[in-house]
């Protein structure tokens, strides 16, 4: 996928409410489908040669746990946070897409400030 396949405008308005909610601490932005991903964003200091086609086929498990998860006692899904040493993965998926962001230490009220806001922007585009 190419920013200009799903426009521009999905892609600025993520990288702005991920970098509004998240500042400095922001590492990447990635932008997935089933069949398809690109990273939108990636901090200068961070390595570009990064294997990020694991992540995303880890990261598209989400739209089976969707499925999985649809009719718990919990309520509906709302975003999904894996702790690494030196930082976190926070995935978020609306419909038939989604975006995992990378970040260093955040408190919850961020994670669920970012994971609010790129839900709010994925439900405005839905695929």
């Amino acid at each position: 996928m190419t920013a200009s396949t799903n426009g521009d405008d999905l892609e600025d308005e993520l990288i702005s409410v991920c970098r509004t909610a998240i500042g400095d601490g922001l590492r990447s932005i990635t932008y997935f489908t089933a069949d398809d991903y690109e990273q939108l964003y990636l901090r200068d200091d961070l390595e570009r040669d990064a294997d990020i086609e694991r992540f995303v086929a880890n990261e598209r498990l989400g739209f089976t746990s969707q499925q999985t998860y649809g009719d718990s006692e919990l309520g509906d899904y709302g975003f999904t946070i894996r702790s690494f040493e030196w930082g976190y993965v926070t995935r978020v998926i609306d419909g038939e897409h989604g975006v995992y962001v990378t970040t260093d230490s955040l408190n919850m009220n961020e994670f669920d400030e970012v994971a609010t806001a790129i839900r709010s922007v994925l439900e405005e585009t839905a695929p």
